[in-house]
């Protein structure tokens, strides 16, 4: 029997048996965020994104796995990808929260 969460185990049960749909690995992705499991977050938004155009949120939560895990450079151009597909989207209220995170990250 797995230690893990009850919805965590649920869903690595469901991405063995779809493992191509990738809005199971973005919510196992939140599932990961919540646990504060940097690694395993970013590795399966890595995979979402490979597999699916994404408006950007899934971009935004990279860039912050990635910050936490100090890899700036990668978080930054993950942060760059999400103001991109944010506006190609026509979420320009999402492209600007980036465009804030990457000018703190300036000063």
């Amino acid at each position: 029997m797995s230690n893990e969460p009850p919805r965590l185990a649920n869903l690595q049960s469901m991405l063995e048996k779809s493992p191509d749909d990738p809005r199971i690995r973005f919510a196992l992705a939140l599932e990961y965020e919540k646990l504060l499991r940097w690694e395993e977050a970013a590795t399966e938004l890595r995979r979402y994104l490979d597999a699916t155009e994404d408006e950007g949120n899934a971009w935004g939560r990279l860039g912050a796995a990635l910050q936490r895990l100090g890899q700036d450079e990668e978080a930054k151009a993950a942060y760059r990808a999400g103001i991109e597909a944010a506006r190609r989207h026509g979420h320009p209220s999402m492209a600007a929260e980036f465009e804030g995170v990457l000018d703190d990250w300036e000063d």
